[in-house]
Parts: C-alpha cells; sequence; structure tokens
C-alpha cells in the first residue's frame, strides 16, 4: 500500500476514534441549561423527562471502548501499511484455519460422523436408484408425458442447471441459450439433450479478425444482420456476401447453420450471445467459446435421462 493510502486511512480511522472520544465528552456537559436531576419539561403518557447524564457504566464502557481501539490498531494492521506490533498476518491465519479444519474433519470421522452421512447416502441411493433405473427404461419422449418424472426432473435442473439457465430455463445473454424454444444448438430430441448433458458442448466459433481485418468484419457483419431480415448498408453486404465463404463451411451457404457442429441458424432473430451490431462485431472479431460441463459424473446417466425430459418438455409441452 502507497504512503498516500496509510496516511489517508490512518487519518480517518485515527479521526474517528478522537472524534468519538470528543463527542462523549461533549455529551457528559450539561448544555440544556437545566440542573441535573430536574425536570426537562417534557411529559407523555405520564411519563417525565429528566436532565439525567450517561450513566457511569455506560460512560466507562466507552472509554474502554476507545482505548481498546488504540491498543487494537497498535498491535494488528489497520493502518494501512503498518502490520502492527504484533506482526500478525490473514495468510497465517488461513493456514491456521486450514490446519483446524483438517483436524476436525479427522476428528469428526474418528467419531462416525463420516460413517453416518455413508450410511444416510447408500440409504439414499438402495431407495431412489431403482426409480431412476426404471426411468430411464422409458424413452425421454414416452417419459415427458409422465407428471411425476417430471417433477423429478424439475427438482433435479433447479439444482444443477439453473445457475446459467434461469429457473425458468429461458437463459440469458452471454452464452447460456433458451431452453423453452424449438431453437437448438446441437438438436433438441430426447437423445441429443441426453448427449449434451453427458458429455457437455464446446464452441469452437474463431475469430476473425487476423483473416479479415477490421473492413472485412464490418462488411461481413452487414450480410450477416441482413440474414435475419435487417436493413444494412448495400455496398457493404454485397462486400459481406463474398466474405461469408468462409463462415459458410459451419454456418452452410444458406446460413441456416448446421446442428452437427453446434453452428447456429443466422437467418432468425435468436442470437446466444446477443444480436446487435455491436455484438455480432465482436463475435467475429473475437470468436466465441463457451462451455457446457458434462454432468455426468456429477448426476450419473440415469438422473440425466430424467433431467433430459424435463428439458424435453419445456419445448415439447404435452
Amino acid at each position: 500500500m502507497t504512503m498516500f493510502w496509510t496516511i489517508w486511512i490512518s487519518v480517518i480511522t485515527l479521526g474517528s476514534i478522537i472524534g468519538c472520544y470528543v463527542l462523549l465528552r461533549w455529551c457528559l456537559k450539561n448544555n440544556a441549561g437545566v440542573p441535573e436531576g430536574e425536570s426537562m419539561g417534557h411529559e407523555f403518557d405520564g411519563i417525565e423527562e429528566l436532565n439525567n447524564p450517561l450513566p457511569k457504566w455506560w460512560t466507562y464502557l466507552f472509554y474502554v471502548c476507545i482505548v481498546w481501539g488504540f491498543i487494537y490498531l497498535a498491535l494488528f494492521p489497520g493502518l494501512g501499511s503498518f502490520d502492527g506490533l504484533l506482526g500478525w498476518k490473514s495468510s497465517h491465519q488461513n493456514i491456521q484455519s486450514l490446519e483446524e479444519s483438517r483436524q476436525k474433519s479427522q476428528a469428526a470421522k474418528e467419531s462416525g460422523a463420516l460413517v453416518k452421512y455413508d450410511r444416510e447416502m447408500k440409504f439414499a441411493e438402495e431407495k431412489y436408484n431403482p426409480i431412476f433405473e426404471e426411468y430411464a427404461k422409458v424413452p425421454v419422449e414416452e417419459l415427458a408425458k409422465d407428471p411425476n418424472a417430471l417433477k423429478v426432473g424439475q427438482r433435479l435442473f433447479a439444482q444443477n442447471c439453473s445457475q446459467c439457465h434461469g429457473s425458468d430455463a429461458r437463459g440469458q445473454n452471454g452464452g447460456f441459450p433458451n431452453l423453452t424454444d424449438d431453437d437448438w444448438l446441437y438438436g433438441g430430441s430426447g437423445d441429443k439433450i441426453k448427449e449434451t448433458l453427458l458429455n457437455g458442448r464446446k464452441a469452437a466459433m474463431p475469430g476473425w479478425i487476423d483473416a479479415m481485418g477490421e473492413q472485412g468484419i464490418k462488411e461481413t457483419v452487414a450480410y450477416v444482420l441482413s440474414l435475419s431480415g435487417r436493413d444494412t448498408d448495400q455496398q457493404l453486404r454485397k462486400a459481406g456476401k463474398a466474405r461469408f465463404a468462409a463462415c459458410a463451411a459451419c454456418h452452410g451457404q444458406d446460413g441456416k447453420g448446421n446442428q452437427m457442429l453446434g453452428a447456429p441458424n443466422l437467418t432468425d432473430n435468436i442470437w446466444l450471445y446477443g444480436g446487435s451490431e455491436r455484438a455480432v462485431t465482436e463475435t467475429l472479431t473475437h470468436g466465441r467459446n463457451g462451455v457446457m460441463p458434462s454432468f455426468k459424473d456429477t448426476l450419473g446417466e440415469n438422473k440425466i435421462h430424467v433431467v433430459a425430459t424435463y428439458v424435453y418438455s419445456l419445448s415439447n409441452p404435452n
């Protein structure tokens, strides 16, 4: 920490403590113009206000706190870069806390707490695994008609997927798709949704600034925006159409995308990272590399089957 900030913090901190002392001394003086112990002339509901000073114990407690404040700041860090006379550091405390946590964990294990947890987990697996195994035997499209399975899937979704896709599964800007519509990057069948949940997905949209330059990006953006029906500069659009040949390898000549590659349809008005000119320019300039994690190890295939069923039902209501 620089000397400026050290002085700044020290002045504010010490000034506040000294200010408390000054305020306390001022409050101890009789400035009301009424002798102590006599009436202030106020009465409400039979209660009369008297001009009494602060109780002695309260006053002494204030003094103790003020003195303790100075002692604490002398012993421990609190005044900018001053380490305190004891040389205490939070990093030492963190190491100590980790060691204490390890010891407590070991003690809990020895006392049987972890044994109890394992026993409860085993009981839950024995009770619920057969239910998930039965669900897994039913195709996603058919299981989506089972209201009980959908309730289970909804709970699993809320616990594992809602952090990114939202509790309503409508996603959010920044690479988290809406799961309630019929627009799917990798396919919206039951098997494809399961595949996504099991293995995860990794986007591979490259940045084109080195290959196209700023002018080329501008032209391509104009053409891409025109694919979804927006009016753009005719000359830029024409030049961008020629450049789009480099994009057609993934998005197709017509710009309708390719679910085998996870390349989105550019002819609709659904944009994962935003469809403004600025957002599309950023996508073409820097690329996109969003990641959908795999839940195979977290949930297991049978539970993923139920989650996939719930997700499928969102865009295919009965």
